[in-house]
């Protein structure tokens, strides 16, 4: 049997643009890309403009326009008009999908068909207030893949630092309530950064602005925050490798144990990092903290804390 052919990519156009650029032959772009000759003379035969040049924008917009053939949310108004009503209230795509289907008790719409119906909707009417309605507000998919460098030098000054590999395994599985992850959110203008806590069995997320990012202030404000939990409720935090968290072992006194990430991988806090990508819709960089109202603030959590997760069962 064959192999499955797999449609071009965005950045394989990007390259193919590059190379055929710099006047490379039709053979010459295969090989670069790990693709067959053919592929590539019928995307520069298919896809080029009308002066013969080629642009991977305008190739991709080709390619979608010959392949889209109207989604179900275009032939559904009152499908349509519930789904971008749940997307306009804060919540994604997924959520939106998974919270309709549990009320319907069957499917009523899957996550990527709301993704692929925003899309198409920026791309067909250039209006980028549809890329609004998504979480990341971007109306194009971002290539995958991409990392940005990370600086190691906090890991050494980080006293009494723990591996995220030694915390207990209640935590690691979500057995056990009281078990948090901790990170900052940063804001652009007034000084001020937002510490976010959120527990990893619940997804309950607590939050308490901050005069800076310094480490003492952090510390007793963390301690603060969970010293008004019951003890059940605070066993351990999980951090990454930032030097605001280098008072950690203050928390120690509390019962509570500290955890840090490994290098490069904040990603195993991704929920406090998820979360954070979910207050950054209502809380951009841009934002002035320092004049947000406390109680603005509460109702910020308590709508972040109230939306429906597909690790919750919607």
């Amino acid at each position: 049997m064959g192999q499955r052919y797999r449609q071009l990519s965005e950045a394989e156009r990007e390259r193919i643009a590059e190379l055929h650029g710099a006047g490379r032959s039709t053979r010459q772009i295969a090989a670069a890309l790990d693709r067959s000759s053919s592929t590539i003379a019928a995307e520069l035969k298919r896809n080029a403009r009308s002066d013969g040049g080629y642009d991977p924008a305008y190739a991709q917009e080709r390619t979608w326009a010959r392949r889209f053939r109207g989604s179900k949310l275009d032939g559904d108004d009152a499908l349509r008009e519930r789904v971008t009503a749940l997307l306009a209230q804060g919540l994604s795509p997924e959520q939106a999908a998974g919270r309709l289907n549990r009320e319907a008790g069957r499917t009523l719409v899957c996550h990527e068909t709301i993704y692929q119906f925003i899309y198409a909707q920026v791309r067909r009417t250039k209006d980028y207030a549809w890329a609004r309605l998504l979480p990341s507000g971007r109306g194009r998919r971002r290539a995958r893949g991409q990392r940005r460098p990370r600086d190691e030098r906090a890991v050494g000054a980080i006293r009494r630092r723990r591996p995220l590999s030694e915390r207990p395994h209640e935590a690691q599985t979500r057995a056990q309530p009281g078990h948090w992850e901790a990170d900052l959110m940063h804001f652009g203008r007034g000084g001020l950064s937002l510490l976010v806590l959120q527990e990893r069995r619940s997804r309950a997320l607590l939050a308490l602005p901050l005069a800076g990012k310094a480490a003492a202030p952090l510390s007793e404000a963390l301690a603060g925050l969970l010293a008004a939990l019951p003890a059940p409720l605070r066993r351990s935090v999980a951090f990454d490798n930032g030097a605001e968290f280098a008072r950690h072992y203050e928390l120690h006194a509390l019962g509570i144990e500290t955890f840090f990430c490994e290098p490069h991988a904040p990603w195993q806090k991704g929920g406090v990092e998820n979360a954070i990508g979910r207050l950054r819709r209502v809380l951009p960089r841009r934002a002035q903290l320092a004049e947000l109202p406390r109680r603005l603030l509460n109702e910020i959590l308590q709508a972040a804390n109230n939306t429906p997760r597909k690790c919750l069962d919607f």
